[in-house]
């Protein structure tokens, strides 16, 4: 029973992320001259790219297959992953073409150049847009306490006389030496 009612909270997710989603603020055409901007979860300015490649007159008979494009990371975040869609609409607004583009490890304010694969473009655009697909941001792990962090994976030893014995932080290591009893107790510097 949990499962399915796993499977089906897994199911559901994506149909109220996209009943979320405005559609007023969904990636403007702009002029083939002009700079396209993809735009994040929250609306803002994700990624500009404007185009290399000028001539982009393709034919139903004859598509164009391959344009070359410069993305760059125009918001504040490091992104391990970016990909995303680039669509091109002729001069009544029909879609005559799309693409996909990627690339791994964008900077803040860094760019890339790149092409389309799989792109045909059946007519001679006037207009076109980019569409984040995917914007994994590069998140650095937190660690709070460094000195605990750094000392719970390492395995420490001492060795008395040739007789090993395992130390643990912050616990005590009881030693006979001669006819007394020493308790050790090993922890972080401060």
């Amino acid at each position: 029973m949990k499962m399915m009612m796993l499977a089906l909270l897994l199911a559901i997710t994506p149909l109220g992320v996209m009943a979320q989603q405005p559609t007023d603020s969904a990636e403007r055409r702009v002029a083939l001259t002009d700079t396209a901007l993809a735009l994040d979860a929250a609306g803002a300015s994700a990624l500009e790219g404007s185009l290399r490649t000028t001539a982009l007159n393709g034919t139903t008979d004859s598509p164009v297959t391959n344009i070359r494009m410069v993305i760059k990371n125009s918001s504040t975040v490091p992104y391990a992953l970016v990909s995303g869609l680039v669509t091109f609409y002729d001069s009544s607004g029909v879609r005559c073409g799309e693409g996909l583009f990627k690339a791994d490890a964008l900077a803040v304010g860094e760019a890339f150049e790149t092409d389309t694969p799989g792109i045909r473009i059946r007519c001679s655009p006037s207009t076109w847009r980019i569409v984040a697909t995917n914007l994994l941001p590069r998140i650095a792990p937190v660690v709070e306490n460094p000195g605990v962090a750094t000392h719970s994976t390492t395995n420490l030893l001492i060795s008395i006389d040739g007789e090993e014995h395992p130390l643990q932080i912050d616990r005590p290591l009881v030693l006979t030496l001669g006819n007394a009893q020493r308790t050790i107790v090993v922890r972080p510097a401060p």
